[in-house]
């Protein structure tokens, strides 16, 4: 039976390079998985899906995913969606109908919240309706797990604004809730802003 998959975790938790592994996993065993990413998403140019390791890939868009016909679907193996925070109820809804009517499971990578520790609307639904919620750990400077999402400007924290903000290593970094409250970037992160 096909599964809706939510794999989140903080920013720099190998989400994308998890994506593309297991798409070249399904490509080595003949298999054709169908790569996905919202428009929104333009860090890395269009239609391309990159790791911050160097792995990238083609791929499509969420948007023209569904708008393509269920036997167009049914030709892949299974559905890869990078960058789901930023789909919508109804992108998650038309992931729910791949995997119950068309039989395909569809895993999605992405960020549980934003810098403000709020919940992005497509993380919202997947963790409503995903039939499994996997967390990709990764660590804060001080060694314990990170799972805030810390918007940076100008060498210091960010804690207004749109909750859409495009960014990397130069915007954002992953900090354990302790240190995210104490506005607490660590000895090496701190003196590198400066």
């Amino acid at each position: 039976m096909a599964k809706l998959y939510f794999r989140h975790g903080a920013m720099g938790s190998s989400k994308t390079a998890n994506a593309l592994m297991v798409e070249y996993n399904y490509y080595e065993r003949g298999k054709h998985a169908l790569l996905v990413k919202p428009k929104l998403d333009t860090r890395d140019g269009e239609s391309v899906i990159r790791s911050r390791i160097g792995l990238m890939k083609e791929c499509r868009y969420v948007e023209d995913l569904v708008k393509m016909s269920d036997e167009e679907i049914r030709r892949y193996d299974c559905v890869i969606v990078d960058e789901a925070q930023f789909c919508s109820k109804a992108d998650v809804e038309f992931f729910v109908h791949i995997v119950d009517d068309l039989e395909l499971p569809v895993i999605c990578y992405g960020l549980r919240t934003d810098f403000q520790r709020n919940l992005f609307e497509g993380s919202m639904w997947l963790l409503a309706w995903a039939d499994v919620i996997e967390e990709l750990k990764t660590v804060c400077w001080c060694g314990h797990g990170a799972s805030c999402n810390t918007r940076l400007s100008g060498g210091k924290i960010v804690k207004d604004g749109e909750q859409f903000f495009l960014g990397g290593d130069e915007s954002y970094i992953a900090l354990c809730r302790k240190h995210y409250k104490e506005e607490n970037l660590g000895p090496n992160i701190a003196k590198s802003l400066l």
